[in-house]
């Protein structure tokens, strides 16, 4: 035995290997210490090899599905062997094969998928030039390819996939960016080869080219599909006909967001590890598990195509005229999983009540189409035309299977009678069996004379007639022994046997034939899988714009205005999440931004609501571009290609990369990639090293995006030094979070108003946060003493300390501000200020200099008017 499973062992050195013993998988050697450990199963030992005791752990057949979810949930392939020879006719071992493979990302059994999250495969095909992506949902069929050019943009593309499974070449360089995903695949270098990869795929489409689907020269993402094509056949032992094509992808046909941006905006994950505080978790009321998927892929793959934009928003604005929406949420509700459904028909491992279901979900579509048939928008139109009624399977379904069928086939009970005669005419075989028993009980009562003779039947030993021992000598010579227990004794007549025959021979012929018949209704659906397919798809984006009407009703969004104009205006948006979360009325605030107003620098004080309001308008964008109405009064949104976000602290431990690096490297990629059509947010950049390095670093970035870059930006700081920017860079604007002090504690306003912050309560802040009064105190006596040597040493519009003791850079001059006067009279000062070196000093030296020549000018008589204005120039 331990032969025969190191021998099928070593064809899946990489999976968990279940070894069907009687009614338990077994594991055995390092499989069966990982399990133990993955499924907190009890470990122990069994006979030796090589002198050692032989790990080895179980689980009951019976609930093997509960133990796969939890392995494949944790990233971990299983092979599944199961008996497949005949235990009586065996001579050893009785043979077994491995007959199903379960990996994170093939899964299509009910039990183990999420019902309203996709379950993608993922393949990356490494070249010179780029990355090429292919991803297939096994589950619906769903398969599409898509290329890259950097790591930058890999890393967005998984963080939007979310795949299950991860397949790589065995030669990849791509281990320190995939260093921390579960279900990492290795797979041989030639299955990425494109011309192989081209021939599996046109084999499977049955074209002669990948012309039609849009991906001719993309070789990098062929070869990753042929890789992925040919890892689902390994694992499935079946053909795969529900994948019928695939789409290609571009980058640009989409508003772009990097990894960073897509977690700080929680679209679909939240930071904080509650999915119902998400846009997603917001939005998402659909009442079907396939438009729940939708919506999420809509959500993560906001369009650039106005054309179509546009038409989600008609659609949604006709269910809202029409009040169709009330009515369609009803009937939509009545229709199951159909995607996953017709996977499963494709794959042959559909059950009985998968087909209950799709029967029943198509018997709700003439009246889903009835609803549409006056509608008189294009776009629900064409949904109601490709759902269809498909009236020949519904018949077939309908006569096929029992209103309530069991869960398995292998019982059998599943095939409506009338359906099959040859299947009837042998349950009545079965059925009337009753009934001769019952007459035969009697008769051999009578003709033998023992009133307590009973007719009985068990699976072992058959039917028989059964009395007790001391009737024995009573019983007719044709009652032939068949078993003696203690105190009775059982017997068999010639009638008894030959009935015996007949009737267990029908049933073993209702069974099979009952399986053969499922396996042909099988069969006859696959013919339709492309019309149900279709059907299921436009279904799916029924439910979601239905949902998307919904939600503007009950939550008051309006429709977005979509312009040519360089322009983002929002009145009185509102953050979606944090507006359901909150107790409170949420504040509503505008943002204008337009050819002649590209950035705002916002400041106010900690919780007073920047990042809010920075993230509300980001998620207004995206939800416009989703084809969603939006939070907000009214919103008039401009062409706009990607949306950054810099926002909060994080650090990469495993990486090596600090906090500061992080933001960095954010920074970086947004000012490497961002272009005058992006929407860019950036909270306190700088903030991770010391306060000279970080407002230079924040100066510089907002300088930059103001003026080469001309992008869209939203930046938040706490360097008031910033706030001077829109003196000498056109195009930026102050604003500010609102909020009052009142005596030691704070009042935020979260109202956005124009010009800069008079401070930032940092204090009042850390005393609500809980920090003790004693430091508080101490920090506020340090805080006097700090502002009082800063009015000593220089002019401050705020009430905080200066970071700089003198100006960063020559302010420019007017008439109200003239060039400083140095009188000849004064040889001592401006022989000074000669032997002065700038670059040579050090910024204590600069000081000590600055205090010296004030000190000389103090020390003569009282300044004449042109006196007057050295000194203040000097001042300043």
């Amino acid at each position: 035995m331990m032969q025969q499973y190191l021998r099928i062992k070593a064809e899946y050195p990489h999976m968990l290997l279940l070894y069907r013993m009687g009614d338990f998988y077994e594991l055995f050697y390092e499989d069966a210490e990982r399990a133990a450990r993955l499924l907190d199963i009890t470990l122990t030992r069994r006979g030796q090899s090589g002198g050692q005791p032989i790990p080895m752990a179980g689980v009951p057949y019976h609930a093997v599905e509960g133990y796969l979810a939890k392995l494949v949930r944790q990233g971990v392939s299983v092979a599944i062997c199961e008996q497949v020879g005949d235990p009586a006719t065996s001579k050893g071992p009785v043979e077994r094969q491995v007959t199903r493979i379960v990996t994170p990302g093939t899964l299509t059994d009910e039990a183990l998928l999420e019902e309203r999250r996709e379950n993608l495969l993922l393949a990356i095909a490494e070249g010179q030039s780029g990355l090429g992506l292919a991803t297939l949902e096994l589950s619906s069929g769903r398969f599409s390819v898509l290329e890259v050019g950097s790591h930058e943009a890999l890393m967005s593309e998984l963080e939007r996939l979310r795949p299950a499974e991860i397949l790589i070449g065995e030669d990849s360089r791509l281990d320190a960016e995939l260093r921390l995903e579960r279900g990492l695949t290795r797979r041989p270098v030639w299955h990425f080869d494109p011309d192989s990869s081209e021939r599996a795929l046109c084999e499977q489409f049955g074209t002669r080219d990948l012309g039609g689907f849009g991906c001719a020269g993309m070789t990098l993402a062929i070869g990753a599909a042929g890789c992925l094509l040919q890892y689902v056949r390994d694992t499935q032992f079946a053909a795969l006909p529900h994948i019928r094509g695939l789409t290609t992808e571009s980058r640009d046909e989409a508003l772009i967001l990097d990894a960073a941006t897509r977690r700080n905006l929680e679209i679909t994950a939240s930071l904080s590890g509650h999915p119902e505080h998400t846009l997603a978790g917001v939005l998402d009321q659909t009442v079907t598990a396939m438009g729940s998927r939708l919506l999420r892929r809509w959500l993560n793959r906001p369009l650039r195509d106005r054309e179509a934009i546009r038409a989600r928003h008609g659609a949604i604005r006709a269910l809202l005229t029409t009040g169709q929406r009330a009515q369609l949420q009803p009937l939509l509700a009545g229709i199951g999983d159909l995607e996953r459904i017709l996977a499963r028909v494709a794959l042959g491992t559909a059950r009985p009540r998968d087909l209950a279901v799709l029967r029943d979900s198509l018997a709700v579509l003439p009246g889903l189409r009835a609803e549409l048939a006056e509608s008189p928008d294009p776009l629900l139109a064409q949904l109601r035309d490709e759902i269809g009624e498909h009236p020949e399977v519904l018949d077939v379904l309908q006569r096929a299977i029992l209103e309530q069928p069991p869960m398995l086939i292998r019982d059998g009970g599943v095939i409506a009678r009338g359906y099959d005669a040859e299947l009837d005419e042998l349950r009545d075989l079965s059925e009337h069996a009753d009934q001769f028993l019952l007459d035969l009980e009697a008769r051999e009562r009578v003709r033998t004379g023992i009133a307590n003779l009973k007719v009985g039947y068990n699976r072992v030993h058959g039917y028989y007639i059964e009395l007790s021992r001391t009737q024995a000598d009573q019983v007719p010579a044709d009652f032939v022994r068949r078993q003696t227990l203690k105190g009775v004794e059982r017997y068999i007549t010639p009638e008894l046997k030959r009935f015996e025959d007949q009737v267990l021979s029908s049933r073993e012929r209702a069974l099979a034939r009952e399986k053969w018949l499922y396996e042909e209704l099988l069969g006859r659906l696959g013919q339709s899988l492309g019309p149900l397919q279709l059907a299921a798809g436009a279904i799916a984006a029924l439910d979601v714009l239905a949902n998307l009407a919904e939600r503007a009703q009950t939550l008051n969004w309006s429709c977005p205005e979509l312009t040519n104009r360089a322009q983002i205006e929002i009145q009185d948006g509102r953050h979606p999440v944090v507006e359901r979360v909150l107790d409170s009325p949420f504040v509503a605030n505008g943002l204008r931004l337009d050819g002649k107003r590209r950035m705002l620098v916002i400041t106010g004080p900690n919780m007073g609501g920047k990042s809010t309001y920075m993230r509300q308008n980001a998620l207004i964008v995206l939800l416009a571009h989703a084809g969603s109405f939006v939070p907000a009064r009214r919103a008039i949104i401009g062409p706009i290609d990607r949306i950054f976000s810099r926002i909060g602290a994080s650090d990469d431990l495993a990486g090596g990369r600090s906090t500061f690096m992080v933001e960095m490297e954010e920074t970086a990629n947004i000012l490497n990639n961002a272009t005058a059509q992006s929407l860019i947010l950036m909270d306190e950049i700088g903030r991770g090293t010391s306060t000279f390095d970080g407002l230079s670093l924040a100066w510089s970035c907002a300088v930059e995006l103001a003026t080469r870059i001309g992008a869209y930006s939203l930046f938040a700081t706490h360097y008031f030094e910033l706030t001077t920017l829109p003196e000498e860079y056109p195009g930026i604007a102050n604003v500010h979070l609102d909020a009052i002090e009142h005596g030691q504690s704070i009042v935020f306003m979260h109202a956005l108003r124009e010009g800069p912050a008079n401070q930032s309560y940092g204090l009042a802040v850390a005393a609500l946060a809980g920090v003790p009064p004693a430091v508080i105190a101490r920090a506020r006596e340090r805080l006097r003493e700090l502002e009082d040597g800063a009015h000593r040493h220089a002019t401050r519009e705020t009430q905080q300390l200066s970071l700089f003791p003198v100006d960063l850079a020559p302010a420019p001059r007017s008439k109200s501000r003239p060039e400083p006067v140095f009188e000849p009279s004064e040889p001592p000062v401006c022989e000074a200020l000669r032997d002065i070196d700038p670059d040579g000093l050090t910024p204590r030296e600069a000081l000590e200099t600055l205090y010296r020549l004030r000190g000389m000018l103090e020390s003569r008589a009282p300044a004449t008017k042109v006196g007057h204005k050295r000194t203040k120039a000097i001042d300043r």
